[in-house]
């Protein structure tokens, strides 16, 4: 069982950069992928970025390459997105999510453990 909370999300302005973490209870931090997922007003919930139990692999949808890292850290049972030169396209709520595999998955039926979401709005 992993229970995730999600920080960090709040109002920036178009160009900003914003970094969101989201905590994870338990001892079994390092046995599951990792992934961020965001939701639109309107939209399904979309994969953005993943990274794999140990960091060594990341993934990156394409719309958020090359602005978006992901990272992790495996002692304090942490996993980061940060965000930058953020448009107002990337306006969603953010989601943690948790899947007990060796890789790097993008699709959200391969998540069992999901964090409650953090608001991220660009203005423009």
């Amino acid at each position: 069982q992993v229970h995730l909370v999600e920080s960090g999300g709040k109002l920036v302005q178009a160009g900003g950069s914003l970094r969101l973490s989201c905590a994870a209870s338990g001892r079994t931090f390092s046995s599951y992928a990792m992934g961020w997922f965001r939701q639109a007003p309107g939209k399904e919930r979309e994969f953005a970025a993943a990274i794999s139990r140990s960091g060594g692999g990341t993934s990156y949808a394409d719309s958020v390459k090359g602005r978006f890292t992901i990272s992790r850290d495996n002692t304090n049972n942490t996993v980061y997105l940060q965000m930058n030169s953020l448009k107002p396209e990337d306006t969603a709520v953010y989601y943690c999510a948790a899947a007990r595999l060796g890789y790097t998955p993008s699709n959200l039926r391969d998540y069992g453990y999901w964090g409650q979401g953090t608001q991220v709005t660009v203005s423009s």
